[in-house]
């Protein structure tokens, strides 16, 4: 029996560590540090609003509780992140 799949995948990314520096995420078997400087809106959430993490379609991280949705492409580009804020890695706001 097969079953179908309706909506959106989600896959397994959590966060690992938090601390003044920033945060770790997990993704299937790679970890990326998201520092504060570059992703300033982690530092102003709480604990809780941080570790609510959803992987979809493999591609993007999202934060229900933040209204935020980043590509995971990006985080293998640190280079690409804006030192202002997630103006380009945004996928889309909620």
């Amino acid at each position: 029996m097969k079953a179908d799949c309706v909506g959106d995948v989600t896959l397994k990314a959590e966060v690992t560590q938090i601390d003044r520096r920033g945060i770790w995420i997990l993704i299937h078997d790679k970890e990326y540090f998201l520092p504060h400087e570059q992703f300033p809106k982690f530092r102003q959430a709480t604990v809780d609003q941080i570790h609510n993490l959803r992987l979809i379609n493999g591609q993007e991280l999202e934060w229900p509780d933040l209204s935020l949705r980043l590509s995971v492409e990006s985080l293998g580009k640190p280079e690409h992140v804006p030192t202002l804020g997630l103006k380009q890695v945004i996928v889309s706001e909620m």
